[in-house]
């Protein structure tokens, strides 16, 4: 079969759709310079436009929203036989870990797919493994300790300020202004808030001030980084860090949300650029990423680069940050997709014919 006829399911997972609404706020309202424009487009609809680009670009491809009931992928598979599963599924039951167990299903299934196996994703989602692999590597990453029930005082050799993440969550959840702390009773409270309101260990980092850099690396056997992508903070406000917080991210309502600017390429000097591509595919490799990634980073003031995260089958709407790496790389958004599409397709017609082998 030529690979641009391929069925290609678009599996994602929205419980509640009916949540999703146009931002109701008026601009007049906000105090701050908008930056960006108010997004006005679903998660739903942004699947629906990536499929009928492909569908131009003479792929068979329909979208699925399992909406927490694997079995309605198990339906569809039964019925459709797609040749790929484009895996957009980040989180099943409101559980983040139970990703890799869709994934692992793909597997049992023997469909191809596309990014991160089961256990890469696992690996990447639990920062403390992620940062112990990466540093057993060679890998530099902030030093860190790690909390996993409450204690009278959390001793630690670290040197503020530090950042407390919750250990298990992606999507910087978790990461706001409030999670860096500068003394002891900071620490303790922040790490008793992600006790209570994650039910999770928290893992506490020394912050690195620095720049922030994503570098976005492309490929399975033979990957490669892209043009490099950077968060600029020039226009961040005093009272916020420096962070890409989870409202710099998601609310287009937060100051934060139009003070972290993406610069692509990133203005960095040709020695440290090399480097930090370095670095990010081998960081790509360590933790067993497929396809496509973004390794984020962080360039401190004495010129040392720090892996803060391996982020597998990150965000590929058009204006995220690995389709802007990938456009400077000279790939269009569809062809970007077809890439992707055409790895995890060659990838399963190995897999089958050494399945028959042995």
């Amino acid at each position: 079969m030529k690979e641009k006829n391929l069925k290609v399911a678009i599996v994602y997972n929205e419980p509640h759709p009916e949540m999703y609404k146009i931002p109701s706020k008026r601009e007049e309202t906000i105090d701050f310079e908008l930056y960006f424009e108010v997004e006005k487009i679903t998660p739903m609809e942004e699947y629906e436009l990536m499929a009928k680009r492909l569908n131009k670009a003479g792929f068979n491809a329909y979208t699925l929203n399992i909406k927490d009931n694997i079995f309605s992928f198990i339906d569809d598979f039964k019925k459709n036989k797609p040749d790929v599963v484009f895996n957009f599924v980040e989180i099943y039951k409101d559980k983040p870990y139970l990703e890799m167990n869709v994934v692992s299903l793909y597997e049992l299934l023997g469909v191809a797919y596309t990014g991160a196996s089961p256990m890469a994703l696992a690996n990447c989602q639990n920062k403390q493994l992620a940062k112990r692999i990466l540093s057993s590597a060679g890998v530099l990453t902030p030093r860190f300790t790690f909390f996993d029930k409450p204690q009278k005082s959390y001793k630690h050799n670290l040197n503020y300020p530090l950042i407390v993440k919750p250990a298990f969550e992606d999507a910087s959840v978790g990461i706001e202004n409030s999670a860096i702390v500068s003394d002891d009773k900071a620490l303790k409270k922040r790490i008793e808030f992600v006790f209570e309101h994650f039910k999770q260990p928290a893992l506490c980092e020394e912050f690195i001030d620095g720049r922030e850099l994503n570098v976005a690396v492309l490929g399975d056997e033979n990957p490669v980084a892209l043009p490099i992508s950077e968060i600029d903070f020039s226009q961040m406000p005093d009272h916020l860090y420096n962070i890409v917080s989870y409202q710099a991210k998601w609310d287009p309502f937060h100051e934060a949300y139009h003070k972290t600017i993406p610069i692509c390429p990133a203005k960095l000097p040709k020695k440290i650029e090399l480097k930090a591509k370095e670095i990010a595919v081998k960081a790509f490799k360590i933790m067993g990423a497929r396809d496509y990634a973004r390794i984020d980073m962080r360039l401190s003031k004495d010129n040392k680069l720090y892996v803060l995260e391996v982020n597998p089958n990150p965000d590929l709407t058009e204006d995220a940050g690995f389709m802007r790496s990938s456009k400077a790389a000279g790939y269009s958004y569809v062809k970007t997709l077809k890439k992707i599409i055409t790895l995890a397709y060659k990838r399963g017609k190995q897999n089958k014919i050494f399945s028959q082998t042995i």
